[in-house]
């Protein structure tokens, strides 16, 4: 694919993506930062939609259930016209593969595997890039991948095989994060390789979150989730990145308007005394018996940060861990640094939705690595934009269910409520239809 004679301002134009189960964006942002444009974000999730749309103002982002729409709308909502799409790239919810708690082969929504397929034959794109949890490898669930991989070998795409279980940590990230990779090509067109390995030394939890106020010691956190009246610390390198305080140089996303002195999505949680001690008598790298919680060691790397379930499988929360030196749980922007958000991206004020966007993510610097490797194969050289992005109006991040749903024209159980499992059953014998 020759990109030199579509030229805009001088420079080459930069490849379309379109993120298909976008969640808050981790994906969509690793796409942008490895010098993709990406226009179009479909979320069934009303207050994801809200979060995404605050932090992508430049990228539409379309609140719908994937099995209710087709290429065209996604394309008549972008406003694409007939530009090509250079590659889909997403992960169904994967809850219902999961290597954590019941592996339901009869959930509805791994049949949103076939979904992703469909749409991105639909949209033409010349390639995609499909990532999931790595439980969808093993045992009966691999038939799901197996039948995934065919949809896409008689739609004429040529897949990477055999498929790789990439690490966060391994490309800079500092949690221990395994997700599964599947990248796939129109035939006839460059076939790109899995990330290597970087090799690096792995950054640590105080690295990534060291310079951070301490929330304590600020009372406007207890009623709101950002202030200015806080001091940060000094900044590791990898802190200074996501400060802004320095380049990085293989970031060629867009620069948003944002105020750095200002800190974000850091509501405190408070805890009791006796959880407080607790927390204070458990040492680095064990788990705080009564709760279940991690203490994060410093110098190591955080666990995986997991999302817990929806209302529709019993609004479960999943464990947080302990902050190193204060006894308490860590904040959702320490959770966004140790899964390589800068902190200009903002997630739900609360602190249950903005742990949920985290733990659903897939970590930018890792998409970033995913998606370098497609610019790589399409023999496009990435560039950074001159243009400036304003983020979005911040009541985005304060939305309710009732009130996001209101706002995309949604209905308010579009997510779903919890099934029964003969619901389950029921649905998942319907017969999704392929193009």
């Amino acid at each position: 694919m020759n990109f030199s004679n579509n030229k805009s301002g001088g420079k080459e134009r930069r490849p379309i993506g379109v993120d298909l189960f976008a969640g808050a964006g981790g994906l969509s942002l690793g796409f942008e930062q490895a010098g993709f444009d990406v226009q179009a974000a479909v979320e069934i999730d009303p207050i994801h939609c809200a979060v995404h749309e605050f932090n992508f103002s430049n990228c539409v982002s379309i609140c719908a259930n994937a099995s209710e729409i087709d290429g065209g709308d996604i394309r008549k909502s972008a406003k694409l016209g007939s530009d090509p799409v250079d590659v889909v790239f997403g992960g169904a919810p994967c809850q219902g593969f999961s290597l954590i708690g019941k592996r339901a082969l009869d959930d509805p929504r791994n049949r949103l595997l076939l979904e992703f397929v469909r749409l991105t034959v639909e949209l033409d794109a010349n390639y995609f890039v499909f990532e999931n949890v790595k439980g969808l490898t093993i045992g009966q669930h691999r038939q799901l991948l197996d039948e995934l991989i065919d949809a896409f070998h008689l739609n004429d795409y040529e897949i990477l095989l055999p498929y790789s279980v990439l690490n966060a940590a391994d490309f800079g990230v500092p949690q221990d994060r395994r997700r599964l990779f599947l990248v796939g090509a129109k035939k006839g067109l460059s076939l790109p390789r899995y990330p290597l390995n970087t090799g690096l030394t792995p950054t640590t939890v105080w690295e990534a979150i060291g310079d951070l106020p301490a929330v304590d010691d600020c009372s406007e956190l207890l009623e709101s989730d950002a202030t200015s009246k806080c001091r940060f610390g000094k900044a590791s390198d990898y802190a200074r990145i996501l400060r802004g305080q320095c380049a990085d140089n293989l970031d060629f996303s867009y620069t948003r308007e944002w105020d750095p002195k200002r800190l974000t999505s850091s509501l405190r949680t408070e805890h009791t005394p006796l959880s407080k001690r607790r927390f204070k008598a458990t040492d680095f790298g064990d788990v705080e018996p009564v709760s279940r919680f991690l203490k994060l060691d410093p110098d190591g790397i955080c666990n995986t940060l997991r999302a817990g379930t929806g209302s529709d499988r019993g609004a479960f929360t999943s464990p947080r861990p302990i902050h190193p030196h204060a006894p308490r749980c860590i904040t959702v922007r320490e959770a966004a640094r140790l899964h390589s958000y800068p902190d200009w991206f903002r997630l739900h004020a609360t602190k249950w939705h903005g742990f949920r966007q985290i733990g659903n993510s897939v970590p930018p610097l890792l998409g970033r690595a995913v998606a370098s490797e497609i610019i790589r194969a399409m023999k496009v050289k990435p560039h950074k934009p001159a243009k400036t992005v304003p983020l979005g109006p911040e009541s985005l991040l304060r939305m309710t269910m009732s009130s996001a749903a209101r706002y995309y024209g949604v209905r308010e159980n579009i997510v779903g409520k919890r099934l029964r499992p003969s619901d389950r059953l029921n649905a998942v014998q319907l017969d999704f239809a392929m193009a």
